[in-house]
């Protein structure tokens, strides 16, 4: 299991979260997702088998931008 932070822009109410974490759950070996409009941050918790960029590329198809770290 491991843990995901990824920062995202575009969510600005509690609606934007639930639309992320119903996104996300349907990704197989995704576990949990917490996501927090006001600090644009969301952490997921999946399988280690879980790629990063399924992930980045589901958020943003449903419209959010996520943030690249350099």
């Amino acid at each position: 299991m491991k843990e995901m932070e990824i920062k995202v822009n575009g969510m600005v109410c509690g609606g934007c979260e639930n639309r992320i974490k119903n996104a996300l759950s349907t990704i197989d070996g995704v576990k949990n997702v917490e996501a927090d409009h006001n600090t644009g941050v969301m952490k997921v918790s999946c399988e280690d088998s879980v790629n990063r960029e399924v992930i980045e590329e589901k958020i943003d198809d449903i419209g959010f931008e996520v943030v690249k770290e350099d």
